[in-house]
């Protein structure tokens, strides 16, 4: 098989002892019924904890961009799952442990892509092409579900600083979102073949400006100093109080199971009338 580097991968067969430098190495392991023998982690925040009941007793790698290639070493793994932008510096030195899968895991379509290749890896083809399979139903079944209301618009953020950070179009949440019927604010990106940047700093007048009906806000270690600002209280979103804290899945959400959450929280968040609230 090819990743996402346009390396070819060739396995003598299925992988039974992969290791994962990204939550979804673990994530597809462990929805193919394979519990991996390493994960990285958030660094303070642990291991992913909507899978932490899944890998208890897994070795520890540390956090995703800075992997300890030698607690990789001595657990043995016969297939790394990786995140392509964050090991490519030390891409010689994992495939001299075992075999790498680095893959892009920004949008829907690279989920898909990725899901496909890791059902091959460890010899679930039909089992992956059965979860991608599901995975889009559902989204076309939500998706009927809010056909007809009106569009509302919305914001996911993140960043403990004064400025948050708005994420574009085609990062797989917010792709989500528009697939749903919902318009992301954050645009689409300039840069469709790289995908990089995943979004960019918005100043609060131009977040203003924008006005969500909606704001989703990702995880941070810090206090949100953007919402001490005096703006802050004006946005529409803030107002209404649709204003919600999402978790830490929504960040890495390429996994199966972990887009099924996300589908969940827009489900229960976004589609859910008052009165069945």
């Amino acid at each position: 098989m090819t990743d996402d580097r346009g390396e070819t991968l060739r396995l003598s067969a299925p992988a039974t002892r992969p290791a994962a430098i990204s939550t979804f190495g673990a994530d597809v392991a462990l929805a193919l019924g394979t519990v991996p023998v390493a994960v990285t982690d958030y660094g303070l925040q642990g291991v992913p904890e909507y899978l932490a009941s899944q890998l208890s007793g897994v070795r520890g790698l540390g956090p995703r961009h800075q992997p300890n290639l030698e607690v990789l070493s001595s657990v043995q793994p016969d297939l790394v799952i990786a995140i392509r932008r964050y090991t490519e510096k030390d891409g010689d030195q994992i495939e001299a442990i075992a075999p790498l899968l680095a893959l892009d895991l920004i949008t829907i379509q690279d989920s898909l892509r990725a899901v496909e290749l890791a059902g091959q890896a460890l010899g679930k083809p039909a089992k992956a092409t059965e979860i991608n399979s599901r995975f889009l139903e559902r989204v076309q079944s939500l998706a009927e579900r809010n056909k007809g209301k009106p569009t509302e618009t919305v914001a996911l953020l993140t960043s403990g600083s004064e400025t948050p950070f708005v994420y574009y179009d085609h990062f797989l949440p917010t792709a989500l979102l528009e697939r749903l019927g919902f318009d992301n604010v954050g645009g689409q990106t300039p840069n469709p073949d790289s995908g990089i940047p995943l979004g960019y700093w918005i100043s609060l007048e131009a977040l203003l400006e924008l006005n969500p009906d909606t704001i989703l806000l990702l995880p941070t270690s810090r206090q949100r100093a953007f919402t001490m600002n005096p703006i802050w209280p004006y946005l529409k979103a803030v107002r209404t109080d649709q204003v919600y804290e999402v978790p830490h899945y929504w960040k890495e959400g390429a996994g199966p199971i972990a887009r099924e959450r996300i589908l969940d929280d827009i489900q229960r968040l976004l589609l859910t009338s008052e009165a069945e609230k």
